[in-house]
């Protein structure tokens, strides 16, 4: 086999574990329904990623040192929290956090 047949079988591979990944939960899931407590656990994923993408940017580590706070992501944090804890919708809070970042960004 040569390289660029084996370079496309294994693009087409990945493409195909990639949208199998996505669309058989929502298969299985027609068929069969989740317990309360298992649902309820899966609620919070979103908010578990948007808070671990959020960490990751806030801080910036280096080798031997303590990490530093990134000001420019702290400062738009506060109007994102503040919408957060009104709306409690996850769509507001993207968008406020975009906004607020890029007003900072059109500032500064």
């Amino acid at each position: 086999m040569s390289s660029s047949n084996y370079l496309f079988l294994t693009i087409i591979g990945c493409g195909l574990a990639t949208w199998l990944s996505r669309i058989l939960p929502f298969v299985l899931l027609k068929k069969f329904t989740l317990p309360k407590a298992v649902v309820e656990f899966l609620s919070f994923v979103p908010i578990v990623i948007m808070s671990t993408m959020w960490f990751c940017n806030l801080f910036t580590a280096q080798p031997g040192q303590l990490p530093k706070a990134n000001l420019e992501y702290l400062v738009a944090s506060v109007p994102t929290f503040i919408a957060a804890v009104i709306s409690k919708s996850l769509l507001v809070i993207v968008i406020v956090g975009i906004v607020s970042l890029a007003l900072l960004r059109l500032i500064l």
